[in-house]
């Protein structure tokens, strides 16, 4: 017969020191991509309530807890560090030409909407026009075409800056891809759209690019993305 499990402890061998709600809490933000406090309000709350334990215990993981309380938007992002073994334990994949176009609109998109009080939505007719706008020069494919809206829109689902509506072939854009993708002004944003279009297809390079925008690459959202999808 097994000794009891001591009072505080969760589970045998349990050694932590916080309370089951924080721990679920950590769970979330580490699962990714981000918080929204809009559809969990309890959870919002828990999370600025307790945000000095949550950061403490993050960064023993080389990760910042990020919070914007205006959008209700909860995150962990890498820091970033020159030594070794301290990237993400998870791999991370660029986003690749097509989608950082579709993501870049789609922010333009979710500044105009911003005190509106609305939600900025976008159909699949509406990414594939966004994507047909930027077609390399000569890109006549428009079955190509049709399958990089599906696979644009489909990582950005996978990454949550678009959400399902109830509606077929409709998304939401969420306030987290302003966090996504910080630009300092979007004025910003055309010029990194023109770098883009002067590339070849393929991965994007960010040397480019605003160094802000490099985020939704390098530091937002990629870390937790193939822990949740494996």
């Amino acid at each position: 017969m097994s000794d009891p499990i001591p009072d505080g402890a969760l589970f045998e061998g349990d050694t932590g020191r916080f309370e089951l709600p924080l721990r679920q809490a950590l769970v979330r933000l580490l699962r990714g991509p981000y918080v929204d406090g809009t559809g969990d309000a309890k959870l919002w709350q828990r999370i600025l309530d307790r945000r000095a334990d949550i950061s403490a215990f993050v960064s023993e993981l080389f990760l910042r807890l990020v919070i914007d309380e205006d959008r209700k938007i909860a995150l962990l992002a890498p820091v970033e560090m020159d030594e070794p073994h301290t990237t993400p334990i998870a791999p991370r994949r660029p986003l690749r030409r097509e989608e950082t176009l579709l993501a870049l609109r789609l922010r333009l998109l979710l500044e105009r909407h911003a005190g509106t009080g609305t939600d900025p939505v976008i159909s699949r007719a509406g990414a594939r026009d966004i994507l047909e706008e930027h077609r390399q020069p000569g890109a006549v494919d428009d079955k190509r075409l049709e399958e990089l809206t599906d696979s644009s829109l489909a990582r950005l689902l996978a990454l949550k800056l678009v959400v399902p509506t109830e509606l077929e072939h409709e998304y939401r854009v969420s306030a987290a891809l302003a966090l996504a993708l910080p630009f300092t002004t979007i004025d910003e944003i055309p010029a990194y759209l023109a770098a883009i279009e002067r590339t070849d297809a393929g991965s994007v390079p960010l040397d480019e690019a605003p160094s802000a925008a490099s985020a939704v690459d390098d530091d937002l959202f990629e870390a937790t993305e193939t822990k949740e999808n494996a």
